[in-house]
């Protein structure tokens, strides 16, 4: 018999987190921008001035999915918010409501911290996911959106 549980991610867990993340990199057909390291998330998770958290779904004690998430803030709403950066479930654990577990584990999370509202994005080409969010309650919104600056362009623009 098959045990799945939710866990919130522990020091023991970096290198499944990082390797679960190459995997979604290589999903997205992003693998070329990943740099980061078991290193960088224990730091980011573990260290004194951490910034983000994961929970992880293991199955028979295996991780075969994460949810790495941190908070924002609303000026709107006067709130801080719940970010989701990424949510991945291995392709061959697919279907068995892991995806759906974790979600639901950040939307209790979201509301136990009194946030506004709980957000991410999607790619536009990753139409499983949208309609896996959609069917969740989730809406995409079309009017907005990702702005982001990185390397050279970050540099230029912070020496303006």
């Amino acid at each position: 018999m098959t045990t799945f549980a939710i866990t919130t991610a522990t020091r023991d867990d970096v290198r499944d987190i990082e390797a679960l993340v190459r995997e979604l990199a290589v999903y997205e057909k992003l693998e070329h921008l990943m740099v980061s390291t078991p290193a960088d998330f224990e730091r980011e998770l573990f260290g004194p001035n951490a910034v983000i958290e994961c929970i992880m779904a293991k199955e028979d004690g295996r991780a075969v999915g994460f949810a790495l998430y941190f908070h924002n803030f609303s000026t709107f709403l006067g709130r801080r918010g719940l970010y989701l950066e990424d949510l991945f479930v291995k392709p061959e654990c697919r279907g068995k409501g892991y995806g759906k577990a974790l979600l639901v584990r950040l939307a209790q999370i979201a509301v136990e911290r009194n946030c506004g509202r709980f957000e991410w994005s999607v790619l536009d080409w990753n139409q499983p996911s949208i309609d896996f969010y959609e069917a969740m309650g989730a809406k995409i919104l079309p009017d907005w959106r990702i702005v982001r600056t990185t390397g050279d362009s970050l540099a230029a623009l912070a020496a303006k």
